[in-house]
C-alpha cells in the first residue's frame, strides 16, 4: 500500500514539473480565432464596441482586416474612463460633454496608432530582459513592450504571464514612460496577434484630457523677462540634485521638483524686471497622483516681504500626467516677486510637479 502511494505521489510530481528544470513553469497559452483581427473584435459585442467605432472614424478598419499587425486592445472600459475624465475637465470649464464620435479626429488617430505595431509579436517575442523597443504602425511613434511572468505557489514562473506596454513619451529613461499591462494575451487571429489591456487603462496614455483640452498658455514671463527662482525647501540631494527645485521652472514638462511635504511648500520667483502676470500655469509631473497639489494660493510682491494674493484654488484635481493647466487671474500690477504656495496635496507625504509659470497676454 504504501509502495502504490509513493509510485502515485512520484506519477503526479513528473506531471507537474519540466523535465529539464524540475519546476514548473507556465505555459504561455495561445487562443486561436478563426478570422483577422477586426472580426474578432466584432465578434465580442460589449466588450470592444468603443475600439470599433474609432477604428471606423480612423479608417483603421482595413489594417486590422489585412495587414500583418498586433494590436493591443483597449476595451471598452478604458474609454469610459477616458471620456469621463475629459468631460470632468470640460464641466469645470463650462464647456459641453463630447464623446467618441466627436472629439478631434486628428488627435483621436494618433492615440489610436499607438496600440496598433507591425508584425505578429507573441508574448515570446517579448520575453527578453529588457523587453522590445516597438513602432506603432502609422507613423512609427516609439513604444515598448515586455512578457513580465508572475510567480505562484512558490513556483518561480509559476503564474500567468503579462505584457507591460508603454508609451515612451519620446524618453530613453522608464521613469517618464506610461505604462499598462495586458489582462490577457496571445489571441492569434489569421492575420495577426490581440493582447488584451486591463479595464483599468485609460485610452491614450495620459494624453487623452491633454490633447483634446489643450489651450496653448500665454507666454512665460520666466523666459520672456527672466529671473531668479527658489523654494522653501530643496530636493534632498541638493540643488543639482535629478528632481531639484530648479526644474520645476525650466519649462519642460518631463522634469520634475519632489520633496517631502508637510504642511505647505511654496515656490518663488523674482523678475528681472517688474511685470504684469494674468495667467499661470501648473504642469502635474510623471507619476503618483497623491503627489499632486490639490490647494494652493499665487501672490505678487513688489519687495518679498509684502504679499499680495492673487488667486486661491481648493481641492483641484489633475486627471492625466504631464496634463498643463492654465490659471486666468485679474492682476493688471507689475510684481517683481511672484510665490506659489502649495498648502495640500492629494495624499501622502511627498509632493511633486514638473512645472509652474507665470504668464502674461495682451488682452483685447
Amino acid at each position: 500500500m504504501t509502495l502504490r502511494i509513493l509510485y502515485a505521489l512520484c506519477c503526479l510530481l513528473a506531471l507537474s514539473c519540466a523535465k529539464d528544470d524540475g519546476f514548473y513553469k507556465h505555459e504561455l497559452k495561445k487562443e486561436q480565432f478563426n478570422g483577422n483581427i477586426y472580426a474578432y473584435l466584432k465578434s465580442k459585442p460589449g466588450v470592444y464596441d468603443s475600439i470599433i467605432k474609432v477604428v471606423d472614424r480612423v479608417g483603421l478598419d482595413q489594417v486590422l482586416t489585412n495587414d500583418r499587425v498586433t494590436l493591443f486592445a483597449p476595451t471598452n472600459e478604458s474609454f469610459r474612463l477616458a471620456i469621463e475624465n475629459l468631460n470632468i475637465v470640460r464641466r469645470r470649464a463650462d464647456q459641453s460633454r463630447e464623446y467618441l464620435l466627436d472629439v478631434d479626429l486628428a488627435h483621436l488617430d494618433t492615440m489610436m496608432s499607438q496600440y496598433i505595431v507591425r508584425g505578429k509579436l507573441n508574448g515570446d517575442s517579448l520575453a527578453s530582459k529588457d523587453g522590445k523597443s516597438l513602432s506603432d504602425f502609422r507613423y512609427g511613434y516609439p513604444m515598448h513592450g515586455k512578457l513580465k511572468e508572475s510567480y505562484s505557489s512558490g513556483y518561480i514562473h509559476g503564474g500567468p504571464s503579462v505584457i507591460e506596454f508603454s508609451d515612451t513619451k519620446n524618453s530613453s529613461f522608464i521613469r517618464d514612460w506610461v505604462t499598462t499591462s495586458t489582462a490577457s494575451i496571445n489571441i492569434e487571429t489569421t492575420n495577426g496577434v490581440v493582447h488584451v489591456l486591463s479595464p483599468d487603462h485609460v485610452f491614450g496614455f495620459a494624453d487623452f484630457v491633454k490633447r483634446l483640452t489643450y489651450e496653448p498658455p500665454p507666454p512665460n514671463l520666466f523666459v520672456t523677462v527672466g529671473g531668479t527662482f527658489s523654494a522653501s525647501t530643496e530636493h534632498s540631494g541638493g540643488p543639482n540634485a535629478q528632481e531639484a527645485s530648479k526644474y520645476v521652472f525650466d519649462g519642460n514638462a518631463q522634469t520634475k521638483f519632489l520633496v517631502s511635504f508637510s504642511n505647505s511648500i511654496w515656490m518663488q520667483a523674482q523678475l528681472n524686471e517688474p511685470s504684469v502676470a494674468n495667467a499661470y500655469t501648473l504642469t502635474s509631473a510623471n507619476d503618483v497622483q497623491d503627489r499632486d497639489p490639490i490647494d494652493w494660493r499665487l501672490e505678487g510682491s513688489h519687495d518679498g516681504s509684502t504679499w499680495v494674493q492673487l488667486d486661491s484654488r481648493s481641492s483641484e484635481e489633475f486627471v492625466n500626467r504631464f496634463m498643463q493647466r492654465v490659471f486666468r487671474i485679474r492682476n493688471t500690477v507689475a510684481y517683481t516677486y511672484y510665490r506659489l504656495t502649495v498648502t495640500r496635496i492629494r495624499a501622502g507625504s511627498t509632493f511633486q510637479l514638473a512645472d509652474w509659470s507665470v504668464n502674461y497676454e495682451e488682452l483685447l
